[in-house]
């Protein structure tokens, strides 16, 4: 078996999609003959990690992608967007996909590869040219896409500077689209959301998969979880307005209880000057620390020394954060809504019942003022949802698993592949 690998995003240095796109195609590399076409900007931190043997392709569309990627900075800023900011990567797109097929297109032909797999752009906004001009099986995804905003937070979804959010369904409408989904032999979505965005048609070839992986060389704690009396609550993500973190900092200006013990807030954002102004003027640096955006070696040393991972954000997709977390043994915190209600159930942590910021602090404060007083439970989820994560959520063990996929597009295997199984 061959496989070529379409991977636009994908770079190890880099955070989010890219390296979650990096670290998926590379695990599938070291198990099975690969050729992988990405994108040129990708090329110098590549050769610095390596891709086992495969065969890299490199894909210079700079005359388009870079005005374009300009012009999307300018009127989205520095943060938010992510509906604005993958309209205009849809041109981008299109013309990588030309000319990887301008390329490749008399391999392809000539049947070099058993199948295509497209790992990312996991976007299901942006289509596939060469899923529509092969008869070359296409595995598309895992897409991941068309969680709605909670009524609730519609002020966030307007800080977020999501203001083609209302209209995203226009999309379905554009070229290539419906003729994508069409060709593609199996489609790979993460999480429920993402599925029910996929019409109904194609739900035979449709697979729940999570795109989110971890790297136990990163985040892993393999030792038994010892608690002391005074616990460490951490917070690990963009300081951004549907992540929530003022809901934690909340939590513990408003708990005397939680006042006894540490919260640790790892990483940056648009928010952290007033929720530093908030600490200080309620006298709190002694029990509230502030440490930054830090390195992923960085942030799962954080993860094993904390205890708790409070993590409300509202509109996860992904949630790779959260599966970080799990893989180092705490216990989670989020909101059940998204991907964090899918990774979570009651056996492996808390949900909090998604409602408006205030019933959801209230609700943090519960569970967590619960939480740090109840070793035994915090013991028994933190070691559920290690074993959880490292049986389903390795990159290898995904990887596997998309071999699965591959021996059901070719015919190999009856049995159509289920995630957790």
């Amino acid at each position: 078996m061959k496989v070529l690998i379409l991977a636009e995003q994908c770079n190890p240095e880099w955070p989010s999609l890219p390296i979650v796109g990096y670290k998926a195609s590379k695990a599938i590399a070291e198990l099975i003959d690969c050729t992988v076409v990405t994108h040129i900007r990708n090329k110098a931190n590549i050769e610095k990690s390596g891709f086992h043997n495969a065969e890299i392709i490199y894909i210079d569309n700079e005359y388009i992608a870079k005005p374009i990627y300009k012009l999307s900075k300018f009127i989205r800023g520095n943060e938010g967007g992510w509906t604005t900011a993958m309209a205009f990567n849809y041109p981008s797109y299109l013309a990588f996909e030309w000319e990887a097929w301008k390329l490749l297109k008399d391999r392809i032909n000539a049947e070099e590869f058993s199948l295509i797999h497209r790992v990312t752009p996991m976007s299901p906004t942006l289509p596939s040219i060469i899923a529509t001009k092969t008869h070359t099986p296409f595995v598309l995804g895992p897409l991941n896409g068309g969680l709605k905003w909670p009524e609730h937070f519609y002020n966030e979804r307007s800080k977020e500077k999501e203001w083609l959010s209302p209209i995203r369904n226009i999309y379905k409408y554009l070229p290539f689209r419906k003729t994508t989904l069409r060709k593609a032999t199996s489609i790979l979505a993460g999480f429920q959301h993402s599925i029910d965005d996929l019409p109904n048609e194609f739900r035979e070839k449709i697979i729940n998969f999570p795109e989110v992986g971890i790297d136990p060389k990163l985040f892993n704690n393999d030792s038994e979880r010892t608690y002391q009396k005074k616990k460490k609550i951490l917070f690990a993500s963009r300081l951004v307005p549907y992540k929530l973190p003022d809901v934690v900092l909340q939590a513990f200006i408003s708990s005397e209880l939680l006042q006894q013990h540490e919260l640790v807030i790892v990483g940056d954002g648009p928010m952290r000057e007033e929720m530093e102004k908030k600490v200080k003027d309620y006298h709190l640096e002694h029990v509230i620390k502030f440490v930054g955006w830090k390195t992923q070696a960085e942030v799962s040393q954080y993860m094993r020394e904390c205890a708790i991972f409070a993590y409300p954000t509202i509109r996860e997709l992904g949630a790779g954060a959260l599966v970080e977390a799990m893989a180092c043994k705490m216990t989670p915190i989020v909101v059940d809504y998204g991907a964090s209600a899918e990774l979570v159930d009651q056996t492996r942590g808390i949900k909090l019942q998604l409602a408006d910021k205030n019933e959801i602090t209230k609700q943090m404060i519960f569970e967590l003022e619960k939480l740090v007083s109840d070793n035994l439970r915090l013991k028994e989820l933190s070691n559920n949802a290690y074993n959880h994560v490292m049986t389903f959520y390795a990159w290898q063990a995904k990887a596997k698993k998309s071999l699965q996929v591959y021996d059901w597009v070719l015919g190999n295997s009856s049995k159509k592949p289920v995630f957790w199984e």
